[in-house]
Protein backbone atom coordinates (compact mmCIF):
# COMPACT_ATOMS: atom_id res chain seq x y z
CA UNK A 1 0.00 0.00 0.00
CA UNK A 2 2.80 2.35 0.91
CA UNK A 3 4.64 1.50 -2.32
CA UNK A 4 1.61 2.35 -4.44
CA UNK A 5 1.13 5.70 -2.72
CA UNK A 6 4.80 6.53 -3.15
CA UNK A 7 4.63 5.66 -6.84
CA UNK A 8 1.58 7.87 -7.22
CA UNK A 9 3.31 10.82 -5.59
CA UNK A 10 6.37 10.31 -7.81
CA UNK A 11 4.22 10.34 -10.96
CA UNK A 12 2.49 13.50 -9.77
CA UNK A 13 5.85 15.19 -9.16
CA UNK A 14 7.06 14.22 -12.63
CA UNK A 15 3.92 15.65 -14.22
CA UNK A 16 4.30 18.88 -12.28
CA UNK A 17 7.99 19.07 -13.26
CA UNK A 18 7.13 18.63 -16.91
CA UNK A 19 4.46 21.30 -16.79
CA UNK A 20 6.74 23.62 -14.82
CA UNK A 21 9.59 23.07 -17.32
CA UNK A 22 7.28 23.86 -20.25
CA UNK A 23 6.10 26.99 -18.42
CA UNK A 24 9.68 28.05 -17.72
CA UNK A 25 10.62 27.58 -21.39
CA UNK A 26 7.64 29.66 -22.50
CA UNK A 27 8.49 32.39 -19.96
CA UNK A 28 12.17 32.35 -21.02
CA UNK A 29 11.28 32.62 -24.71
CA UNK A 30 8.89 35.48 -23.99
CA UNK A 31 11.57 37.20 -21.91
CA UNK A 32 14.13 36.84 -24.68
CA UNK A 33 11.65 38.26 -27.20
CA UNK A 34 10.97 41.21 -24.98
CA UNK A 35 14.67 41.71 -24.38
CA UNK A 36 15.32 41.63 -28.12
CA UNK A 37 12.62 44.23 -28.70
CA UNK A 38 13.81 46.40 -25.85
CA UNK A 39 17.54 46.35 -26.54
CA UNK A 40 18.45 45.35 -30.11
CA UNK A 41 22.06 46.41 -29.69
CA UNK A 42 22.56 44.06 -26.74
CA UNK A 43 21.07 41.14 -28.67
CA UNK A 44 23.27 41.83 -31.69
CA UNK A 45 26.37 42.07 -29.53
CA UNK A 46 25.47 38.81 -27.81
CA UNK A 47 24.93 37.10 -31.17
CA UNK A 48 28.25 38.41 -32.46
CA UNK A 49 30.05 37.16 -29.35
CA UNK A 50 28.47 33.72 -29.67
CA UNK A 51 29.36 33.51 -33.33
CA UNK A 52 32.92 34.63 -32.66
CA UNK A 53 33.23 32.01 -29.95
CA UNK A 54 31.91 29.25 -32.18
CA UNK A 55 33.79 30.35 -35.34
CA UNK A 56 37.04 28.47 -34.57
CA UNK A 57 35.09 25.30 -33.85
CA UNK A 58 33.06 25.65 -37.05
CA UNK A 59 36.20 26.33 -39.07
CA UNK A 60 37.95 23.30 -37.58
CA UNK A 61 34.92 21.17 -38.43
CA UNK A 62 34.73 22.57 -41.97
CA UNK A 63 38.37 21.96 -42.84
CA UNK A 64 38.12 18.16 -43.02
CA UNK A 65 34.99 18.43 -45.14
CA UNK A 66 36.69 20.88 -47.53
CA UNK A 67 39.75 18.64 -47.69
CA UNK A 68 37.63 15.61 -48.50
CA UNK A 69 35.80 17.60 -51.18
CA UNK A 70 39.08 18.70 -52.76
CA UNK A 71 40.47 15.18 -52.71
CA UNK A 72 37.28 13.79 -54.25
CA UNK A 73 37.31 16.49 -56.93
CA UNK A 74 40.96 15.76 -57.67
CA UNK A 75 40.22 12.06 -58.08
CA UNK A 76 37.38 12.80 -60.51
CA UNK A 77 39.58 15.23 -62.47
CA UNK A 78 42.39 12.67 -62.60
CA UNK A 79 39.99 10.04 -63.96
CA UNK A 80 38.67 12.50 -66.54
CA UNK A 81 42.21 13.47 -67.56
CA UNK A 82 43.15 9.83 -68.07
CA UNK A 83 40.10 9.25 -70.25
CA UNK A 84 40.79 12.47 -72.16
CA UNK A 85 44.43 11.53 -72.69
CA UNK A 86 43.42 8.13 -74.03
CA UNK A 87 40.92 9.73 -76.39
CA UNK A 88 43.47 12.29 -77.58
CA UNK A 89 46.05 9.55 -78.21
CA UNK A 90 43.57 7.65 -80.37
CA UNK A 91 42.58 10.80 -82.20
CA UNK A 92 46.21 11.78 -82.74
CA UNK A 93 47.01 8.34 -84.17
CA UNK A 94 43.99 8.57 -86.47
CA UNK A 95 45.01 12.07 -87.62
CA UNK A 96 48.55 10.90 -88.27
CA UNK A 97 47.20 8.16 -90.52
CA UNK A 98 45.05 10.70 -92.36
CA UNK A 99 48.06 13.00 -92.67
CA UNK A 100 50.05 10.22 -94.33
CA UNK A 101 47.19 9.52 -96.74
CA UNK A 102 46.75 13.24 -97.47
CA UNK A 103 50.43 13.73 -98.23
CA UNK A 104 50.45 10.75 -100.57
CA UNK A 105 47.34 11.97 -102.37
CA UNK A 106 48.79 15.49 -102.59
CA UNK A 107 51.93 14.11 -104.23
CA UNK A 108 49.91 11.99 -106.65
CA UNK A 109 47.71 14.96 -107.52
CA UNK A 110 50.72 17.15 -108.24
CA UNK A 111 52.23 14.49 -110.49
CA UNK A 112 48.97 13.98 -112.37
CA UNK A 113 48.50 17.72 -112.82
CA UNK A 114 51.97 17.98 -114.29
CA UNK A 115 51.45 15.05 -116.62
CA UNK A 116 48.04 16.25 -117.78
CA UNK A 117 49.15 19.89 -117.95
CA UNK A 118 46.16 20.94 -115.83
CA UNK A 119 45.50 24.67 -115.64
CA UNK A 120 45.11 25.57 -111.93
CA UNK A 121 42.01 27.37 -110.79
CA UNK A 122 42.56 31.09 -110.20
CA UNK A 123 42.37 32.34 -106.66
CA UNK A 124 38.92 33.90 -106.20
CA UNK A 125 38.55 37.49 -105.08
CA UNK A 126 36.39 38.12 -102.07
CA UNK A 127 34.99 40.90 -99.92
CA UNK A 128 34.28 40.48 -96.21
CA UNK A 129 31.03 42.16 -95.15
CA UNK A 130 29.24 42.58 -91.86
CA UNK A 131 25.65 41.44 -91.47
CA UNK A 132 23.76 44.63 -90.55
CA UNK A 133 20.21 43.37 -90.75
CA UNK A 134 18.26 40.12 -90.66
CA UNK A 135 15.34 40.51 -93.04
CA UNK A 136 14.10 36.99 -92.43
CA UNK A 137 10.47 36.30 -91.67
CA UNK A 138 7.90 33.58 -92.23
CA UNK A 139 7.82 34.60 -95.90
CA UNK A 140 11.53 34.77 -96.71
CA UNK A 141 15.08 34.32 -95.43
CA UNK A 142 17.49 37.10 -96.36
CA UNK A 143 20.03 39.40 -94.75
CA UNK A 144 21.37 42.89 -95.35
CA UNK A 145 25.14 43.22 -95.83
CA UNK A 146 27.30 46.31 -95.45
CA UNK A 147 28.96 46.02 -98.89
CA UNK A 148 27.73 47.11 -102.29
CA UNK A 149 28.72 47.87 -105.85
CA UNK A 150 31.41 50.33 -104.76
CA UNK A 151 33.14 47.37 -103.05
CA UNK A 152 32.96 45.18 -106.14
CA UNK A 153 29.85 43.22 -105.15
CA UNK A 154 27.75 41.90 -108.03
CA UNK A 155 24.41 40.18 -108.16
CA UNK A 156 24.66 36.39 -108.18
CA UNK A 157 27.98 36.11 -106.32
CA UNK A 158 28.36 33.35 -103.76
CA UNK A 159 28.32 34.21 -100.06
CA UNK A 160 30.37 32.03 -97.71
CA UNK A 161 30.72 31.62 -93.97
CA UNK A 162 34.12 30.05 -93.51
CA UNK A 163 34.15 27.20 -96.03
CA UNK A 164 30.36 26.72 -96.12
CA UNK A 165 27.96 28.22 -98.65
CA UNK A 166 25.42 30.58 -97.09
CA UNK A 167 23.60 31.82 -100.20
CA UNK A 168 24.05 34.34 -102.98
CA UNK A 169 23.66 38.05 -103.59
CA UNK A 170 20.14 38.85 -104.77
CA UNK A 171 20.19 42.67 -104.82
CA UNK A 172 23.03 45.18 -104.91
CA UNK A 173 23.08 48.81 -103.90
CA UNK A 174 25.96 51.24 -103.80
CA UNK A 175 26.76 50.67 -100.11
CA UNK A 176 24.73 47.58 -99.26
CA UNK A 177 23.48 44.32 -100.72
CA UNK A 178 20.90 41.67 -99.90
CA UNK A 179 21.91 38.10 -99.22
CA UNK A 180 19.40 35.42 -100.18
CA UNK A 181 19.99 32.42 -97.91
CA UNK A 182 19.87 28.86 -99.21
CA UNK A 183 16.86 28.28 -96.94
CA UNK A 184 14.77 30.97 -98.67
CA UNK A 185 11.77 29.80 -100.65
CA UNK A 186 13.26 31.38 -103.80
CA UNK A 187 16.66 29.70 -103.44
CA UNK A 188 17.62 27.00 -105.95
CA UNK A 189 21.17 25.60 -105.66
CA UNK A 190 22.58 22.87 -107.94
CA UNK A 191 24.25 20.30 -105.67
CA UNK A 192 25.65 16.76 -105.65
CA UNK A 193 25.89 14.13 -102.94
CA UNK A 194 29.64 14.03 -102.28
CA UNK A 195 29.94 10.27 -101.80
CA UNK A 196 27.74 9.04 -104.66
CA UNK A 197 27.89 12.07 -107.02
CA UNK A 198 24.08 12.03 -107.24
CA UNK A 199 22.91 15.35 -108.68
CA UNK A 200 19.97 17.31 -107.30
CA UNK A 201 18.64 20.80 -106.70
CA UNK A 202 18.63 22.14 -103.16
CA UNK A 203 15.31 23.95 -102.76
CA UNK A 204 14.57 26.30 -99.90
CA UNK A 205 11.12 26.47 -98.35
CA UNK A 206 11.62 29.03 -95.54
CA UNK A 207 12.40 26.28 -93.05
CA UNK A 208 15.70 25.65 -91.31
CA UNK A 209 16.34 22.57 -93.46
CA UNK A 210 15.98 22.90 -97.26
CA UNK A 211 14.86 19.99 -99.41
CA UNK A 212 16.57 18.00 -102.17
CA UNK A 213 14.46 17.97 -105.33
CA UNK A 214 14.90 16.97 -108.98
CA UNK A 215 17.22 14.12 -108.05
CA UNK A 216 18.91 12.63 -111.10
CA UNK A 217 18.76 8.86 -111.56
CA UNK A 218 18.14 6.34 -108.82
CA UNK A 219 18.66 8.18 -105.55
CA UNK A 220 21.32 6.60 -103.36
CA UNK A 221 21.09 9.05 -100.49
CA UNK A 222 21.55 8.25 -96.80
CA UNK A 223 21.46 10.22 -93.58
CA UNK A 224 24.90 11.71 -92.95
CA UNK A 225 25.82 12.22 -96.61
CA UNK A 226 27.57 15.51 -97.29
CA UNK A 227 26.02 17.84 -99.86
CA UNK A 228 28.27 20.10 -101.96
CA UNK A 229 27.72 22.41 -104.90
CA UNK A 230 27.90 21.17 -108.47
CA UNK A 231 29.09 22.97 -111.57
CA UNK A 232 25.68 22.75 -113.29
CA UNK A 233 24.65 26.03 -114.82
CA UNK A 234 28.01 27.64 -114.03
CA UNK A 235 26.42 29.14 -110.95
CA UNK A 236 29.03 28.02 -108.40
CA UNK A 237 32.31 26.13 -108.57
CA UNK A 238 32.01 22.47 -107.66
CA UNK A 239 32.72 21.21 -104.18
CA UNK A 240 31.60 24.08 -101.95
CA UNK A 241 30.27 22.54 -98.70
CA UNK A 242 26.53 23.12 -98.25
CA UNK A 243 25.25 20.77 -95.57
CA UNK A 244 24.53 17.20 -94.53
CA UNK A 245 21.48 15.02 -95.14
CA UNK A 246 19.51 14.63 -91.91
CA UNK A 247 16.18 13.22 -93.08
CA UNK A 248 15.29 10.52 -95.59
CA UNK A 249 11.74 9.30 -95.89
CA UNK A 250 8.22 10.19 -96.91
CA UNK A 251 8.85 13.82 -96.03
CA UNK A 252 11.61 13.96 -98.64
CA UNK A 253 15.32 14.50 -98.31
CA UNK A 254 16.16 17.28 -95.85
CA UNK A 255 19.57 18.94 -95.53
CA UNK A 256 21.00 20.61 -92.43
CA UNK A 257 23.15 23.57 -93.64
CA UNK A 258 26.67 23.87 -92.29
CA UNK A 259 26.22 27.63 -91.83
CA UNK A 260 23.91 28.66 -88.98
CA UNK A 261 21.76 31.64 -89.88
CA UNK A 262 21.57 33.07 -86.36
CA UNK A 263 25.35 32.85 -85.90
CA UNK A 264 26.28 34.93 -88.93
CA UNK A 265 28.09 38.18 -88.13
CA UNK A 266 30.62 38.43 -90.97
CA UNK A 267 30.42 36.72 -94.35
CA UNK A 268 32.63 36.55 -97.43
CA UNK A 269 31.24 37.61 -100.80
CA UNK A 270 33.31 35.56 -103.23
CA UNK A 271 33.84 36.23 -106.93
CA UNK A 272 34.67 32.93 -108.63
CA UNK A 273 34.52 34.50 -112.08
CA UNK A 274 31.27 32.66 -112.86
CA UNK A 275 27.81 33.90 -113.68
CA UNK A 276 26.41 32.97 -110.31
CA UNK A 277 22.69 32.65 -109.64
CA UNK A 278 21.51 35.16 -112.23
CA UNK A 279 18.42 34.91 -114.45
CA UNK A 280 19.25 34.91 -118.17
CA UNK A 281 16.94 37.75 -118.98
CA UNK A 282 18.57 39.97 -116.38
CA UNK A 283 22.14 39.28 -117.42
CA UNK A 284 24.26 42.16 -118.68
CA UNK A 285 23.94 42.87 -122.43
CA UNK A 286 27.45 41.72 -123.26
CA UNK A 287 26.88 38.42 -121.46
CA UNK A 288 23.58 37.79 -123.30
CA UNK A 289 25.30 38.58 -126.61
CA UNK A 290 28.10 36.09 -125.87
CA UNK A 291 25.52 33.48 -124.92
CA UNK A 292 23.72 33.87 -128.27
CA UNK A 293 26.97 33.75 -130.21
CA UNK A 294 27.97 30.55 -128.40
Amino acid sequence: MKQSSAAGRLATLRLLAHRFAFLMLAVSAFALMMLGKADIVLVEQTRVLVVDALAPMLEAMARPAATVARVTSGIHELANLRAENARLREENARLMRWQTVARRLETETMVLHQQLNVVPDPDPAFVTARVIGDLGSAFGHSMLLAAGSRDGVRKGQAVMSGEALVGHIAEVGVRSSRLLLITDINARIPVVIESTRTRAILTGDNSARPRLNYIVGNPAISVGDRVVTSSSGAAFPPGLPVGVVVSVGEGGYRVEPFARRHQLEFVSIVDYGLGGILPFERAPPDRRRRGREE
